[in-house]
């Protein structure tokens, strides 16, 4: 019968977990933990523990638990699970095996506390400052785009959809405070198109398939020079995107141009985009009963060059990352995409620091 595992048994284990290339011990190397220390303790305004009871956790390790979450697409209770079962995962938080791990419960009243305090935009804020110190100013202009994040689709009647939509609480709800606890009134459905084959006499042509998609929206700019998530915000699904296109540039670019798809052009921006003295480099719409010029198409095509980038953040969040809000309402879907584009954002970090050592 074989013995307890030891020390040299389980630094044997981190050893060969560092050989094969665990990309939490690179993100951990890199990343500066300790400048998200400040936002996390005013957010939090923990007391210093005079007062007794049992200490909290630490804020700076909550937070991290918060970004493994982001990473691997975790609810409160696979984190609980997966933290006390692999060795990355403790080794990323610094916990041995003897110390304890913070339960479903803790971890979900951390992120409410970050929640209630909208402390989310600060601590991006932080780490975007922290880029411009080493070097990764936002530059080249900005490209601009907007992506649906899934949430659990609600069953609701036709009664207590239209409640919702004027803003109401539908009735039958207010009777029953545990069931208006699991009901979303901040997601949305929406209709997004995509592309798809089809066979027409013989050829194959392209055709729009209406999809409907439920939950919110990450609209989102990145700088053209590095790619990483300059500016933000968070809607219903149904939102119109070029609505937040004011809410979401990064006024410190040093590049004036901005990139969008059709969906950002309207005179009201144009004009806003000049007077704030940005370059639009917004897709151009096709004229109504006309076809679109050469001329145009051939800008367009550029334009989708260059915009493709933004494209592949959404990607990576949605397919490496699995973003999907299980949370309820838009202030708590608000710190869920948020912690995805501050995590997307340490680890295209760690991506741009290991170009630079192999330089």
């Amino acid at each position: 019968m074989r013995g307890q595992a030891g020390f040299w048994d389980i630094d044997e284990r981190y050893v060969r977990l560092s050989e094969a290339g665990d990309p939490l011990e690179k993100l951990n190397a890199v990343v500066p933990w300790e400048v998200f220390g400040k936002p996390l303790a005013k957010a939090l305004k923990r007391s210093d523990g005079a007062k007794g009871g049992r200490p909290p956790f630490d804020a700076v390790m909550m937070f991290k638990v918060l970004v493994l979450q982001a990473l691997y697409s975790l609810s409160d209770d696979q984190a609980e699970f997966q933290i006390q079962d692999r060795l990355s995962f403790m080794r990323f938080l610094g916990l041995g095996l003897g110390d304890k791990v913070p339960d479903a419960k803790t971890i979900w009243l951390f992120r409410e506390h970050l929640t209630q305090a909208r402390a989310v935009e600060n601590l991006f804020a932080r780490f975007d400052k922290h880029l411009t110190k080493a070097g990764y100013l936002a530059m080249g202009g900005q490209i601009v785009d907007a992506t649906i994040v899934a949430a659990p689709k609600q069953r609701n009647s036709d009664a207590e959809k239209a409640d919702i939509k004027a803003g109401k609480v539908p009735d039958e709800w207010q009777k029953k405070p545990a069931k208006l606890r699991q009901k979303d009134r901040d997601a949305r459905w929406t209709v997004k198109f995509s592309k798809a084959k089809a066979d027409e006499e013989g050829k194959t042509k392209q055709r729009d398939i209406a999809v409907p998609a439920f939950g919110y929206k990450n609209h989102a700019s990145i700088d053209r020079r590095h790619g990483f998530i300059r500016g933000w915000n968070v809607t219903g699904a149904s939102a119109w995107d070029g609505a937040q296109l004011r809410n979401v540039l990064d006024k410190n670019n040093t590049g004036s141009t901005v990139w969008a798809d059709t969906a950002y052009r309207s005179k009201k921006n144009e004009a806003w985009l000049d007077k704030n003295g940005y370059v639009s480099d917004i897709h151009h719409k096709k004229p109504k009963g006309r076809p679109m010029s050469e001329a145009m198409a051939r800008a367009n095509g550029r334009r989708s060059k260059i915009r493709a980038f933004v494209e592949h953040v959404f990607a990576q969040q949605k397919s490496r990352m699995g973003l999907f809000v299980r949370t309820i309402g838009i202030a708590r879907a608000h710190t869920k995409i948020g912690m995805a584009n501050l995590a997307y954002n340490l680890t295209r970090f760690v991506w741009h620091q290991g170009r630079t050592a192999f330089a």
